[in-house]
């Protein structure tokens, strides 16, 4: 595809213990700020900035993102992507990964809001190497409606790729499409109005690790549902079912620091966006 509405292209490698950047490249619609290190790891912080407020008719967006063997980024965006009207032709986004040897990924993008008649597609393409280690999450909001309905948008669709050494082992396809489905329907959105996915990969990530994030929720909460799912490969899947996105991310906060302290031995950074 060409024509892009905003390009991001980050290469980053590890000097001596410090992720450093090889390669920062972006164009149009997308900026990057300078990295953070929010602690003495070493692990730099990548927050990805969207000038023009929001996603529109026939946008476009690109993300490459490669890491060499032992380099440690934390990759969030600024702000909730907004995905507005689009009457003629949806927004598309997608991002390609490249995990080395030893590197680790924490990609935590804010929400993605999408509003009345809006139509998206994502597609997240993740290529590992034996050893490396991801920690992906994203929440799917419904946009404010005049009228108070809760699903009016017309199509959201996020397609997860993750392929380990060139072998797929991850396909994870969601389609909320209100214009053709029933939300409320068992399988679906079940009364709830907002979906959180969290995906996990490390060797270290096993069925004890799940088993204590199952223990850290309420499991009689008619507040949420959460789903947990080992996969093909050390590692797991989670998806929330909630009414806010302030429920889906302190499930998905509480999750994250047991999974830092359990992997790594240290606390998460906070992310903060003010």
């Amino acid at each position: 595809m060409q024509n892009w509405t905003g390009v991001l292209h980050l290469d980053a490698e590890d000097r001596k213990g410090k992720t450093v950047a090889k390669k920062v490249y972006f164009q149009g619609a997308y900026k990057v700020m300078r990295p953070i290190y929010h602690d003495e790891s070493g692990q730099a912080c990548y927050y990805i900035l969207n000038p023009g407020g929001g996603y529109l008719d026939g946008d476009r967006y690109q993300i490459k993102i490669s890491l060499d063997k032992q380099a440690r980024l934390t990759l969030t965006t600024q702000s909730a992507t907004k995905i507005y009207k689009t009457p003629n032709t949806h927004a598309y986004q997608e991002t390609e990964i490249n995990l080395k040897e030893g590197s680790y990924l924490e990609y935590i993008p804010d929400p993605l809001i999408g509003y009345r008649n809006a139509r998206y597609k994502q597609k997240n393409v993740i290529y590992m190497e034996k050893g490396a280690k991801l920690l992906y999450s994203d929440i799917i909001t419904p946009g404010w409606s005049p009228d108070g309905e809760r699903f009016s948008y017309d199509m959201l669709q996020l397609f997860n790729e993750i392929y380990m050494e060139n072998e797929l082992v991850v396909y994870d396809h969601i389609k909320l499409n209100p214009v053709l489905q029933n939300m409320e329907e068992l399988g679906l959105m079940e009364g709830y109005s907002h979906l959180g996915s969290m995906i996990v990969i490390d060797e270290k990530a096993d069925k004890n690790l799940l088993d204590r994030l199952y223990q850290s929720i309420d499991t009689n909460s008619k507040d949420y549902k959460v789903g947990m799912s080992s996969l093909q490969v050390t590692g797991f899947t989670i998806r929330v079912l909630a009414n806010t996105t302030q429920m889906i991310e302190r499930i998905f906060s509480d999750f994250h620091h047991i999974i830092s302290q359990e992997l790594f031995n240290k606390t998460p950074s906070f992310l903060r966006k003010y």
